[in-house]
């Protein structure tokens, strides 16, 4: 113990404040257990702050603006402003009421707040170590602790976010000011979000992609709308490329990018035709821009915390392993969230958030993935549930699988919005619902009926022989099911 620290004990020690770490810690307190939560920067973590809630409110915003300058169809003739200082103070007002309610929640729930950095010290003390020239640090003892430390962007060589022109999804979302120009280097998630925020306020958008396709782990059949509603939006894309550096020029920076080991590049474009820039598909691509943004990927956050000194052992990318309790290899340390590994979803967080803390209060609680909802929030929006068809052959199911396209709905017809479908897998011995994927608008919200229906065990029948409110988006999901047991009113039966 270091001289002058003011030593504490807790029964349960949960370190992050983001959706794992903060709803684990509100669950332990409903259950009347002592709770300390210790975080280093911002209540809600990377998702409330500078990920998952701000990227929302942005691509929100400019939708609103693509949508009004781009609804001629309709009759309305507009040709708005886009205020990007303006937007990022409307964004960071909603962040702040989000994580202000965290704070307050928290509070009330009894979990006991404290600022600052956690490394562990042995098997049941950690010293917290308070930001700010003479704050000091304090020593806390705990019964169990919850490792909830989330992740960060990766960084690739040669292109280190404290470069000025350099940037990670957390410095694009606070831009105040609409670049001309802007290279993203991955076509993730992530990265096609971005892209497209920023194709909508006006920025030529170019995509360095090392794979041959956006969104990799998406099927073609979900990707390929989004892909088409990129090209029309002028977003260029280079497949089979990687960044390799980048330098100034008199007009902002030059990135170069070179062909991806073991991959052919393309060099796709914007209209999708294949054939590269360059005269040789082996040469360097070189891209000017004003800006660059990295949005290859995250890693876990795990190797700030001293590990050894409890005994929790992690992978070898840094993901700390853990069982479906949520527990490590030490049995009275728990990992949850996005330093437990993937998939790195916020909401699968906080389910292992509450099981955590519910198994310490002695609970029969465990985690069960299958109906793990997963959503892109791109243009059209992807979300999936459960087992694709190809998963369910390899599962050993015979599965059945029914489909409704958006363009037969009548009221995504109204919203201008009819690129999609909604696909719906069912096991053939009893047609229990195995799982769904969504393209299309709201797919979102959408994909949360399939994904009840598999945690319930529901069948095709149960879905198709229930009512749905007309006009909605979700009569899509009823017509799927009715697709799949071949009697669909309102598309050609298989």
């Amino acid at each position: 113990m270091v001289v002058g620290d003011v030593t504490t004990g807790t029964d349960v020690l949960v370190v992050g404040a983001g959706p794992a770490g903060y709803v684990a810690a509100i669950r332990a307190g409903q259950l009347d257990l002592d709770v300390t939560l210790v975080e280093k920067d911002a209540y809600g973590g990377a998702c409330l702050n500078h990920g998952c809630i701000p990227s929302k409110a942005l691509i929100t915003a400019t939708d609103v603006a693509h949508e009004a300058a781009h609804a001629e169809e309709m009759g309305i003739h507009a040709d708005p402003a886009i205020d990007l200082s303006g937007m990022v103070g409307w964004k960071d007002e909603v962040v702040s009421q989000l994580t202000g309610g965290v704070e307050k929640l928290c509070k009330a729930n009894g979990v006991n707040l404290l600022s600052g950095t956690a490394t562990f010290v042995d098997e049941h003390t950690v010293r917290v170590s308070h930001g700010g020239e003479g704050q000091g640090s304090e020593t806390l003892e705990f019964e169990h602790a919850i490792v909830a430390t989330g992740s960060r962007p990766i960084e690739i060589p040669n292109f280190d976010f404290g470069d000025e022109p350099v940037l990670d999804s957390r410095q694009a979302l606070s831009l105040t000011s609409v670049p001309d120009s802007l290279v993203v280097v991955g076509a993730g998630y992530i990265g096609m979000e971005l892209a497209s925020v920023f194709a909508k306020m006006g920025t030529d958008v170019t995509v360095i992609e090392m794979l041959e396709s956006i969104l990799p782990g998406y099927d073609d059949d979900l990707t390929r709308p989004v892909k088409q509603r990129a090209n029309a939006l002028g977003i260029e894309f280079q497949f089979g490329y990687t960044a390799a550096e980048w330098h100034e020029t008199d007009d902002g920076i030059r990135v170069v990018a070179e062909p991806a080991d073991g991959a052919a590049a393309d060099g796709g474009t914007a209209t999708g035709d294949a054939g590269s820039d360059s005269d040789d598909a082996d040469d360097p691509l070189e891209l000017d821009a004003e800006t660059v943004l990295v949005a290859v990927g995250r890693e876990p956050v795990s190797d700030t915390l001293d590990l050894e000194a409890v005994g929790v052992e992690t992978d070898d990318r840094g993901f700390i392993e853990t069982d479906s309790r949520a527990r490590t290899n030490v049995d009275h340390v728990f990992a949850v969230g996005d330093v437990a590994g993937e998939p790195m979803l916020a909401h699968k967080g906080s389910m292992e958030g509450q099981v955590a803390a519910e198994v310490i209060a002695g609970e029969p609680a465990a985690i069960d993935y299958q109906a793990m909802p997963a959503v892109v929030f791109t243009d059209p929006e992807i979300a999936t549930v459960g087992l694709t068809e190809a998963d369910a052959e390899d599962a050993g199911f015979d599965p059945v699988v029914g489909q409704f396209p958006f363009r037969a709905s009548g009221r995504a017809l109204t919203t201008g919005e009819s690129d999609g479908f909604v696909t719906v897998v069912a096991a053939e011995d009893g047609g229990y619902l195995l799982g769904a994927s969504i393209v299309g608008p709201e797919a979102s919200e959408l994909i949360a009926e399939v994904g009840l229906a598999v945690e319930l065990g529901a069948t095709l029948e149960d879905v198709a022989s229930t009512v749905h409110a007309h006009p909605t988006l979700s009569e899509s999901v009823m017509e799927a099911a009715e697709n799949a047991l071949g009697r669909a009113i309102h598309t050609l039966n298989r």
